[in-house]
């Protein structure tokens, strides 16, 4: 895929699928912007030094002030916005309170939206590619028993992309969203280690999905949110 000459935002970038979906932008030929906030999450990123990368460090992506400096440093048009980040929190109903629900709403819908805004201000006059990431429990809310704050944000996140999917067709602007289950990450194998890792995703091949839905050579696809569950 042909990414010459444009400019990406990636959130969430520097974390396991983000780095795969980066070093697929940047072997297309695109540069990108890419906010993160712990200094070690710059240190270890494999992109860091490039000069088609800027990386900018932000405290907190719900919040319009952070989200205004992270497009505000965006160098020409951009083309693509990509949204990976966001956090994961398992706990029952009965052992969440509101201020868990509120964070999880705020790292993975409020984020998501605000970056959506501030990424189609910038394409409004030229069009562009949206892409969220959603997660299994979006599709399927049964299975997001004994996580439900998550399953609640996440399942926004898919709403979001196919409301504004609709808004925006007409600007040239098309937006989609995966939604992986479990990715084979290193994370994910120490966190569950007697689970089958052949089932699962890996981070390369639902970034080649995420890398289609935010190229030009996606002419057409708008408001999917795309199931990427590997064999799981």
């Amino acid at each position: 895929m042909d990414f010459s000459g444009k400019h990406a935002v990636v959130t969430g970038g520097t974390g396991a699928l983000g780095t795969a979906v980066v070093g697929m932008l940047l072997g297309g030929g695109a540069s990108c912007t890419i906010p993160y906030v712990h200094d070690a999450e710059a240190q270890r990123f494999p992109h860091s030094g490039r000069k088609e990368v800027t990386l900018i460090k932000v405290t907190d992506l719900s919040d319009e002030s952070e989200v205004t400096k992270v497009f505000g440093k965006t160098p020409g048009a951009l083309w693509t916005s990509i949204h990976i980040a966001g956090g994961f929190a398992a706990d029952k109903i009965a052992d969440t309170d509101k201020a868990a629900l509120m964070a999880q709403i705020d790292s993975n819908l409020v984020s998501c939206f605000l970056c959506c805004r501030a990424a189609v201000k910038a394409m409004q006059a030229a069009g562009g590619r949206i892409v969220n990431v959603a997660a299994r429990p979006a599709l399927e809310p049964r299975s997001g028993a004994g996580m439900t704050a998550y399953t609640i944000a996440k399942s926004g996140v898919a709403a979001l992309t196919m409301a504004l999917a609709e808004e925006v067709a007409k600007d040239g602007i098309l937006v989609n969203a995966v939604a992986p289950s479990i990715m084979d990450t290193a994370a994910n194998r120490k966190a569950m280690p007697k689970a089958n890792f052949d089932a699962w995703p890996k981070v390369e091949e639902v970034a080649a999905t995420i890398a289609f839905l935010a190229s030009p050579d996606n002419r057409v696809t708008r408001g999917a949110i795309v199931p990427v569950y590997g064999k799981s």
